[in-house]
């Protein structure tokens, strides 16, 4: 069996710092994080490194746990488990979580898949539970940067499915899944994190 090369991944590299400095607040009273769509891994070593009063649950879909795989083997973490295959389609999610991350999934998903993620979400997560939603997005239609225009032609290029989503939608998603938004953080590279909470 060929070994499985090492994925890196460059935007990783240089998000997740930024994304960081807000997990440590958003996340502060969390114990139990889910990871949708980890990719490479490379998010989940660095924030499972640098916050250890949290348990890291790693997931995506199985053609990614190799990769990420030799990045937990090689970070060697206590709090960080190995990826568990999660479509947010399927009837089973993990359990007992009491916090969610995603980044850089919700313009790749189709949007019948992000209305289910965010049903799920809302369902799964206890009162007070946290849900940290990191990527590109538009607000009132338009799109936050001539960049961003591109990388949504990009995108639907590859799958007119894909794309970037209206911020109006999300939250309206959200409200039908009991989840209020914190706040909105406008990150490098015209990107946002969405820090929602599960209402009471």
């Amino acid at each position: 069996m060929t070994p499985v090369e090492k994925p890196f991944s460059q935007a990783c590299e240089n998000n997740k710092e930024p994304i960081l400095a807000i997990l440590k607040t958003a996340f502060a009273g969390s114990t139990r994080v889910l990871e949708i769509g980890s990719g490479t891994g490379q998010h989940a070593v660095h924030f499972a490194g640098n916050l250890p009063h949290l348990h890291w649950q790693t997931s995506d879909l199985p053609e990614n746990h190799a990769g990420i795989e030799q990045w937990l083997l090689d970070a060697s973490l206590s709090n960080l488990s190995a990826p568990v295959a999660l479509d947010v389609s399927q009837q089973a999610w993990p359990v007992g979580f009491d916090a969610v991350f995603t980044a850089n999934t919700t313009h790749i998903m189709p949007w019948p898949a992000v209305v289910e993620m965010i049903a799920r979400i809302g369902s799964r997560l206890p009162a007070g539970g946290v849900f940290c939603q990191y990527g590109p997005f538009k607000y009132n239609g338009d799109y936050t940067s001539p960049s961003n225009a591109s990388f949504d032609r990009w995108l639907k290029e590859i799958d007119p499915a894909r794309g970037i989503r209206d911020f109006e939608a999300l939250r309206e998603l959200a409200d039908h899944a009991g989840l209020s938004l914190v706040e909105d953080h406008a990150m490098p590279a015209n990107n946002q994190l969405l820090h929602w909470v599960k209402r009471g």
